[in-house]
């Protein structure tokens, strides 16, 4: 329950039995599982997670200090929801949707106990225009109208999943706040804008369908070699400092989504201040608008309750199905989802489970599964189509992957882009490990690449991945031997390999120009790394030694592909240097 409560505490259900931290335990209580429920004299916000008898076990959404035995609990009779409406973009959350921006004006940068605020503002007046007319036919999920909730999104009013539907008795137009009226249906029923919806259901769709479409996130090595699919679920697992939210905030700022769900689990302050400082700022690449016109945030971070943490990424996953009724792509990026899993540990821990692999409780992976699963490409009830891609943040401890968050998270996912912390250290940003990523949408991604940027996508692609594979086994034996004891065309290859890392696979992030790269931009930079390597073995197979090859003038100018402003001019000529250049050492 997002909307704020009006408590009488006297009037209280229960009785607290005990405390454990985020944990109490209550009696006489008569509540049913997830319902909300408001703890103690000062009404903090749990949900009912077991239920043993005459015990209730719930969890806490707020700091459980100075909470006694004895103190009354009441219970809302109602699971744990959030308002979906207009507002909820360009808004900052917490774990249960409260925003932070509302708390603010109300007690400052200190939040007290206890206080909570609508998700959505109830007295805010939206421009309404309807879509329907007095007599039409309504069924769940259908549009009503549209409400322009920021620059860059109209918000889709439509009749609540769980309603029946019905003919158009009345509609309205003109300013409302969400919990007015805008259509009524003959059956009674009244279409406001402003809907409830559990947090822990996901809400109904007509079909999930196979996605055939990339999500571009214009990062060289991810639309190259390992693209994820709109409606496709991605993990980036990687150590401290080896560029997770970095590289998640790229994809929410350079995306081509529709809206961005960002989901700050369990990070740290000043991640999430650095995301909530930055994001206002930003231009949105696509209309020119602020980024935040088209994005919400949800900020838990490392400080505040375990228990609310473990709600954040349903609350995230709600508010983006919402969207995606409206036929809009949504990504979403949960940071991290480790945080999550550590929240549940401790949250089992403290009820006294049996606990699994490392602690963790052993439905982890039915969890995460559940969350991934949420994910899809989806034909809605109101005949529109709309997606929710996931990329999950993992940070396994010391970068082992092999620890279970990650190892169930990889059984979930279908693109995995492992980050290096060598890598890193070498600064070579993003620092994604082109050996031990995958992406099982390639094959199905392929015909729009093929249809959209060029023919030879996936062959060129291919040459590629076979180089840097080969690079691989070859700097095994340059350890042993040294680089001057392989052959010639080894040489050469492992020369052509350091400009598809150096120029093509690094990316600087700081450059107005190498920050953003289309895949038109991609290809062409690669068919530039191709042009030398067929040139080049062209000029080994007529007897010229590697060294002339490679000290060629125009070779090093593949490393300014990425800055250069007008690229295709820039890549043309020097296609057309490196092949004059190299022919005229034979």
């Amino acid at each position: 329950m997002s909307q704020a409560q009006d408590i009488d505490i006297d009037d209280a259900d229960g009785v607290i039995e005990s405390v454990s931290g985020p944990v109490v335990v209550a009696t006489d209580l008569g509540a049913r599982m997830n319902d909300v429920v408001y703890v103690g004299d000062e009404g903090l916000m749990g949900e009912v997670i077991e239920i043993e008898g005459n015990l209730t076990t719930i969890q806490v959404y707020e700091e459980t200090s100075a909470v006694s035995p004895g103190e009354p609990v009441l219970n809302t009779g109602e699971p744990l929801s959030v308002d979906l409406g207009p507002g909820m973009l360009d808004t900052i959350y917490d774990g249960v949707q409260r925003p932070l921006d509302v708390l603010e004006e109300q007690m400052g940068a200190f939040l007290d106990r206890g206080v909570d605020a609508p998700g959505i503002d109830l007295e805010k007046e939206w421009e309404f225009t309807p879509e329907v007319a007095v007599g039409d036919e309504l069924e769940a999920g259908d549009v009503v109208g549209t409400v322009p909730e920021t620059e860059s999104i109209d918000h889709k009013v439509m009749v609540p999943p769980d309603f029946a539907g019905g003919e158009v008795e009345s509609v309205e137009e003109g300013s409302f706040t969400v919990t007015e009226a805008v259509v009524t249906l003959d059956s009674g029923e009244e279409i406001t804008m402003r809907q409830e919806w559990p947090v822990r259901k996901s809400r109904p769709t007509v079909d999930k369908q196979t996605p055939t479409t990339p999500l571009v996130s214009g990062q060289r090595i991810l639309d190259g070699l390992f693209p994820l699919a709109k409606g496709g679920t991605a993990a980036i697992p990687g150590p401290f400092g080896s560029g997770k939210t970095v590289t998640q905030q790229s994809l929410a700022k350079f995306a081509d989504a529709d809206i961005v769900v960002y989901i700050g689990c369990g990070e740290r302050g000043n991640e999430m201040t650095e995301v909530i400082e930055d994001f206002p700022e930003l231009p949105d690449p696509q209309t020119g608008n602020p980024l935040m016109s088209r994005t919400c945030l949800i900020a838990n971070t490392s400080n505040m309750p375990v228990a609310a943490r473990e709600s954040c990424v349903y609350t995230g996953i709600t508010i983006a199905e919402h969207y995606r009724d409206m036929g809009y792509d949504v990504a979403l990026m949960a940071d991290s989802t480790s945080r999550w899993a550590e929240a549940m540990r401790e949250i089992s821990s403290r009820l006294e489970e049996m606990p699994g692999e490392e602690g963790y409780p052993a439905y982890l992976a039915a969890r995460l599964s559940g969350f991934y699963e949420r994910a899809g490409y989806f034909e809605n009830m109101n005949g529109t189509e709309g997606s929710i891609s996931v990329i999950g943040a993992v940070s396994p401890p010391g970068g082992d992957f092999s620890e279970p968050v990650t190892q169930n998270t990889l059984r979930i996912v279908k693109t995995f882009w492992a980050l290096d912390a060598d890598l890193a250290e070498r600064r070579h940003f993003p620092a994604i490990n082109w050996n031990e990523s995958y992406s099982l949408y390639r094959e199905q991604l392929d015909p729009w690449f093929v249809d959209n940027i060029d023919d030879d996508w996936a062959d060129t692609r291919q040459w590629a991945v076979d180089t840097l594979d080969e690079e691989g086994e070859l700097q095994e034996i340059v350890q042993l031997v040294g680089k001057d004891a392989l052959p010639e065309d080894q040489q050469l290859t492992l020369e052509v390999a350091r400009y598809l890392r150096e120029a093509w696979l690094q990316q600087n992030a700081f450059h107005d120009e190498d920050r953003y790269c289309p895949p038109e931009k991609t290809f062409l930079m690669l068919t530039a790394i191709k042009t030398f390597n067929d040139e080049g073995f062209e000029a080994l197979d007529a007897g010229v030694p590697v060294p002339e090859i490679t000290s060629v003038e125009a070779a090093p100018k593949l490393n300014r592909m990425g800055t250069a402003s007008d690229y295709e001019e820039y890549i043309a000529d020097l296609k057309e240097e490196l092949t004059a250049q190299l022919r005229d050492l034979y």
